[in-house]
């Protein structure tokens, strides 16, 4: 499945956070479909989600945003996790009528986000069922095999300077690539894979980068796990050198309403990029079971 973005949005808008923060949406499919609302992880954009994206608005409402700093939506001086949960709701506000459920997916950061606004009022409101892909709750540095050294306090400690670089990404030369294909995604990804997802993470700002690699470093969602009382499915590849099954695992032992854990030999941390059919079919599957059921389609 290609990933490049040809479907259109049926319409963009602008949801408002807490903060006054002008959140980008944009919102695919027919308006009287199931609605599924995607959140994009740490240094990517609503074009991370492209394969789901053109898969699902056939016969989904796809509303799917960019996180503060990222992609449309303007950096704040706010970067949190209260933040990030913050922007959920008001996208929820923004997109599903009253009582309307949704399925809910993010990727790494944002799961993060979902875990974050798990207890929300809006998303008690809204959430039919989530989906949990390539994430961490917490000891996300320390727990990261990004560096192909013994877990301790120095490989800890080396960890958190390379992710918490200023440095700049600089173009996408084939050395960018490399590097990024080793670090985030598995061993037999296709090249024009890699050259997708280094695009879309060359483009996230310097200094947003740098910000919410600080939030991410002292991560602790641990008490949130509990609160995301919707049925919960987890995708992690084995070969995850951010937040390596043990997360994944952790998570789904201590959610509520636990759909398991969902592992993809071999992929690494971009999961909604480098198995799109697995990761939309999760999606459909939650869809099916958890809201069209209920409203007897």
């Amino acid at each position: 499945m290609s990933v490049s973005m040809s479907t259109s949005p049926a319409r963009e808008l602008t949801a408002v956070s807490a903060d006054g923060t002008r959140l980008h949406v944009e919102v695919y499919g027919p308006e009287d479909a199931p609605p599924v609302v995607l959140a994009h992880g740490w240094t990517c954009s609503t074009a991370f989600w492209a394969a789901q994206i053109g898969d699902l608005a056939a016969d989904h409402r796809v509303v799917a945003y960019d996180q503060r700093g990222h992609g449309r939506t303007p950096p704040s001086l706010v970067c949190s996790t209260d933040a990030l949960a913050d922007d959920l709701e008001a996208v929820l506000a923004a997109t599903l009528g009253p009582g309307e459920r949704a399925v809910i997916a993010g990727h790494s950061m944002g799961a993060m986000t979902v875990l974050a606004a798990a207890a929300r009022p809006r998303m008690r409101e809204h959430a039919a069922a989530v989906l949990l892909c390539s994430t961490g709750a917490s000891r996300l540095v320390a727990e990261s095999t990004v560096l192909p050294l013994r877990p301790g306090r120095l490989r800890t400690w080396l960890t958190g300077r390379v992710l918490g670089s200023r440095a700049p990404l600089g173009p996408v030369t084939p050395v960018a690539k490399s590097i990024l294909k080793y670090a985030t995604m598995g061993a037999a990804s296709a090249p024009h894979l890699v050259e997708t997802c280094a695009r879309i993470v060359h483009a996230c700002p310097r200094r947003v980068r740098h910000a919410w690699s600080r939030v991410l470093s002292v991560l602790d969602l641990d008490h949130a796990v509990g609160e995301l009382r919707v049925p919960t499915a987890v995708v992690v590849g084995t070969g995850d050198r951010l937040t390596p099954p043990v997360h994944a695992h952790r998570i789904a032992a201590a959610l509520p309403h636990s759909l398991g854990v969902t592992e993809l030999p071999g992929l690494g941390h971009m999961t909604p990029v480098e198995a799109p059919e697995v990761v939309t079919g999760r999606i459909r599957e939650l869809v099916r079971t958890y809201t069209q059921s209920k409203e007897g389609a």
